[in-house]
């Protein structure tokens, strides 16, 4: 089954499949949802340890991206040393069985 939310005098970039692909493109983005997915609260140096290829920069920058397109949420606590942890919103949790359909299709259509 094959649905397509494309009409013939449509443009792309109008699509709703380009509107999530602005929310987690990036190289990082969807692995940091799916990290969020598996792990439900992530500190930040723990998802440092998670995505060994990541700089802190990128880690930061990526994170409030999905902060402010309401896919993460951040929770400070005032403590020292500052605690902060990132979880899914529901806005976010929305895009688990797409990140699990991704996963299935990887590992079904993995060359090894």
């Amino acid at each position: 089954m094959s649905f397509s939310c494309i009409s013939e005098a449509e443009d792309l970039e109008k699509t709703g499949f380009s509107y999530t692909l602005s929310l987690i493109n990036g190289k990082y983005k969807m692995v940091i949802l799916y990290c969020l997915m598996e792990f439900e609260v992530v500190r930040f140096n723990e998802m440092r340890k998670y995505i060994k290829t990541i700089s802190y920069k990128t880690l930061s920058t990526m994170l409030k991206e999905l902060e402010a397109d309401k896919l993460v949420h951040r929770e400070e606590y005032p403590q020292i040393p500052p605690k902060v942890e990132y979880s899914l919103t529901e806005r976010g949790k929305s895009l688990i069985p797409i990140l699990d359909t991704m996963c299935e299709w990887g590992n079904t259509n993995r060359m090894t």
